[in-house]
């Protein structure tokens, strides 16, 4: 992907998954990100950096795409995480609530924060479409009309306390029966849960 041509709006994604452990698996939820429909190599695609915590076992995915692609790339990823992280055995010392635990949208050039809120939201109906069980959970931009912080978002699901996730109601998607995740950004996102 390159920047150089005229007008070209981009948007980068840190999507993370719970999983660092099976790198086989964290290296297919980033190739899905890179690939059309058709299984070809999408050319507006980049997968730019992969962070990978062994003791956390959550990896960030960094994908840049135009703000036209990015949505269904971080579509193909997700249900790729989805399909690949089983939750009932996932473990690492950061809290987590999913296989796709936060998906932080952002513009780079020429998109405004509200096109990735935009983005975001879209992607969150997508994704409860796609995914059987998904719970989504929004902020920033995407969290209309609240646009309520990552932060407050993480108080009021009990991040980091372990609660009874089945309580929780999410914006999209059904109630959590065990744990999910966030899609978001500082000014935009969502919040993903679904079983693994």
């Amino acid at each position: 992907m390159s920047s150089s041509r005229p007008g070209l709006r981009l948007t980068a994604c840190l999507l993370n998954i719970s999983e660092a452990r099976r790198k086989y698996i964290v290296e297919n939820v980033a190739k899905a990100a890179l690939l059309e429909k058709n299984g070809q190599k999408h050319h507006e695609v980049s997968v730019l950096n992969i962070f990978s915590d062994q003791d956390y076992n959550r990896s960030v995915i960094t994908i840049a795409a135009s703000v036209e692609e990015l949505g269904n790339s971080i579509l193909a990823a997700c249900v790729e995480a989805f399909r690949s992280i089983d939750m009932e055995v996932q473990e690492g010392i950061h809290p987590c609530l999913g296989a796709v635990d936060l998906i932080p949208i952002y513009p780079l050039s020429g998109v405004r924060v509200e096109e990735c809120g935009a983005v975001a939201r879209s992607l969150a109906e997508n994704l409860v479409e796609r995914v059987p069980g998904c719970s989504v959970f929004l902020f920033g931009e995407a969290d209309l009309p609240e646009k309520r912080s990552l932060v407050q978002r993480r108080k009021q699901l009990g991040w980091f306390t372990r609660r009874d996730f089945s309580a929780l109601e999410p914006d999209l998607g059904v109630a959590p029966a065990r744990r999910c995740g966030l899609t978001g950004r500082g000014k935009l996102g969502i919040c993903p849960w679904a079983l693994g």
